[in-house]
């Protein structure tokens, strides 16, 4: 990870803690007088790393954002998630290509009760399909392997702040999204995605 990337997500980070900091205490109250989980929608900023190139790492960096939504499952810690994040990255390989890459998914994410005041973590596991556009995919092509659509995978978890009963934080998440575009090799890309932004809860 480049250093100016880990420096906006450092910064990110230490902005959105040291700013919510005076509301945990009513943050807490709210949490406990709430009538039960809602659901949310989340739009954050996303860093992407992946060794999508075949041959050895080949490993670059894309920059985006993501939205999702989940839909609790009543009585359960249990929720229905979806996800779809773009991003985009350039100067990919010697050839200097871009790359800008679309992945849908969905399924289950995870909530335990920990009795944690305002923070809550999570965990999910989402599956779904990914589209890839750019000069990458184009390049390729022209070599005879490359595709712009596959199947994608979303597995992992964050930390959320609530800050009051309709507002959160998104302080981190870090997810695993495998890709299975065709590189003429293994046709499989490792994807790490860091994300951090904001969470809306739309119930009552």
């Amino acid at each position: 990870m480049r250093n100016p990337i880990k420096a906006s997500i450092l910064l990110l980070w230490v902005i959105a803690a040291g700013s919510s900091m005076p509301l945990v205490g009513s943050a807490q109250t709210t949490s406990s007088a709430s009538a039960g989980p809602t659901p949310e929608v989340a739009f954050t900023y996303s860093y992407a790393h992946s060794n999508a190139p075949p041959g050895g790492c080949g490993c670059f960096s894309l920059n985006g954002g993501s939205a999702s939504v989940a839909i609790p499952l009543r009585h359960s810690p249990w929720e229905i998630a979806g996800d779809v994040t773009v991003a985009n990255g350039s100067s990919i390989s010697s050839a200097s290509n871009d790359l800008t890459l679309t992945v849908f998914t969905g399924g289950l994410r995870y909530r335990p009760n920990l009795h944690l005041g305002a923070w809550q973590p999570f965990g999910q596991v989402l599956a779904g399909g990914a589209y890839a556009s750019g000069s990458l995919i184009q390049a390729e092509k022209s070599a005879g392997t490359g595709s712009n659509s596959a199947f994608a995978a979303n597995a992992g978890g964050g930390l959320d702040l609530r800050l009051n009963h309709r507002l959160s934080l998104r302080l981190v998440e870090a997810d695993y999204l495998p890709t299975t575009f065709n590189n003429g090799t293994t046709n499989h890309q490792n994807n790490l995605r860091i994300s951090a932004g904001l969470v809306v809860r739309l119930g009552k």
